[in-house]
């Protein structure tokens, strides 16, 4: 499906964006092996989630689907049940990673499948749950399919993840559920850290500890440091979580933020657009995950953060953004994990600011759904701007000056979206190829930019 962008002189509005896409899928499989029925509110409409849910229903849970609001009948830890054939997981990697660690623990063998796309992305699970006593087969020993022949109980780990990463991460801790004992994941800087949270929201004993020169403090006050900071200090902190195993976990009800990660695109529309004023209802505001607010300001982004409060153990408030001038800046070290999935957008915003913006340290942009590294590269210079690819980032000369062009989505939905923003300000139409991939995580997303254009 092709759209057309055409410049707009200024976006003006109160919009909200779809439910918190992590923590929906988070929501649903909690609520899958708790006791008990979760009811979440504002879950995640895209087709990731809504693929998740089919994936429980395929275990024997009991999904009912109200609106926005859905209930899961939890079978416990042990209840789920062994599935006709091969689970489908789409395109969605937190998917099969998260759901992985969950099959590991069961008494049957499961096999996870996924698109073309998918089935060319690693899934860094397959280690850790071999060490864990699960039978794992991938195609190379890394890519799906996956066979996983579970086991019950798992051996605890304490697993060293040599690039952080939330999903990776959050496998290994729900794998540790089915553990005799306490299984611990290090990573080498904080990464989202949703999974945790909803972990002793249902119920589980969770423990959460940075390391830093052999000390050891807490991991709250260590984001709120690194965010205060242009870049975390790279190689020196280590962060720790553990969860115990063989408990049980209850189940509750979730109200679920706005995605963050979908608010990027407004935030850098609106800093970008001059003369614009958009306010963004209910955004999620999680420390692990609003790096983007950060690098934005130090970008020179007129962005306010009003109204912030806790929402069933997560920070929630609404973000204002206005017209901005904006300069390039250094975009590296232990923020990346922090805002990996808004750095397309980052990238558009650095094509629009004065000077240079560099990218480095996110080498992980190139294992999503695409290559996005070298998507935004070859769109950002159909655009007429100069950029340069790097093994782990970009260079970005910026300047503005954006023209018009025919740009591909690459069969991903951040890339659709990121490349939209830029045709608000690019000289001439800007036609996006593929559009229809913005529906993955954000239905309505154009309609939603079309509405603030004409207001």
């Amino acid at each position: 499906m092709q759209v057309r962008i055409s410049p707009v002189r200024k976006l003006r509005g109160v919009i909200s964006v779809p439910g918190d896409k992590s923590i929906s899928h988070r929501a649903a499989l909690l609520g899958a092996i708790a006791e008990g029925t979760t009811e979440i509110e504002g879950f995640a409409p895209g087709r990731d989630p809504q693929t998740t849910l089919e994936v429980l229903e395929r275990l024997g849970v009991e999904v009912e689907r109200e609106g926005n609001v859905i209930r899961i009948h939890g079978l416990g830890l042990r209840g789920l049940k062994p599935p006709d054939g091969p689970l489908w997981a789409g395109n969605s990697g937190t998917l099969m990673k998260l759901i992985s660690g969950i099959l590991a623990g069961q008494d049957f063998t499961s096999v996870l499948e996924g698109d073309e796309s998918l089935s060319r992305r690693p899934m860094r699970v397959v280690e850790p749950l071999r060490l864990m006593g699960a039978k794992v087969s991938a195609r190379d020993d890394l890519y799906p399919p996956l066979e996983i022949e579970g086991h019950f109980p798992l051996k605890p780990i304490c697993y060293s993840l040599p690039v952080a990463s939330a999903t990776v991460k959050s496998a290994v801790l729900l794998a540790g559920l089915y553990a005799e004992g306490r299984t611990s994941v290090e990573e080498p800087a904080p990464s989202r850290d949703h999974t945790e949270r909803m972990l002793e929201a249902f119920g589980a004993e969770v423990e959460r500890r940075w390391t830093r020169e052999g000390r050891s403090q807490d991991l709250e006050e260590e984001l709120d440091r690194r965010l205060r900071r242009a870049e975390g200090e790279r190689g020196r902190v280590r962060v720790q979580v553990s969860v115990e195993g063989t408990g049980k976990l209850e189940a509750r009800r979730v109200v679920v933020p706005g995605d963050i990660s979908s608010a990027a695109f407004f935030l850098v529309a609106g800093a970008i657009v001059p003369k614009s004023h958009i306010r963004i209802k209910d955004v999620g505001l999680n420390p692990t995950r609003r790096a983007v607010v950060e690098v934005l300001r130090r970008m020179g982004a007129e962005v306010r953060v009003e109204g912030e409060r806790l929402v069933c153990g997560e920070p929630v408030g609404d973000l204002v953004v206005r017209g901005s001038d904006l300069k390039g800046t250094r975009i590296a070290g232990t923020l990346i994990p922090n805002l990996i999935d808004e750095l397309p957008v980052l990238a558009v915003a650095a094509a629009c600011a004065r000077g240079e913006t560099v990218i480095r340290d996110a080498s992980e942009l190139r294992t999503k759904e695409t290559d996005r590294i070298r998507a935004v590269v070859e769109n950002l210079r159909r655009m007429g701007a100069k950029v340069g690819e790097l093994p782990d980032g970009m260079v970005i000369g910026g300047g503005g000056n954006l023209r018009g062009a025919t740009v591909e989505s690459f069969g991903d939905h951040r890339i659709a979206m990121a490349f939209a923003v830029a045709g608000l300000v690019a000289e001439g139409e800007t036609v996006i190829e593929g559009a229809e991939w913005a529906d993955i995580s954000f239905p309505g997303f154009f309609r939603t930019l079309e509405d603030l254009s004409r207001r």
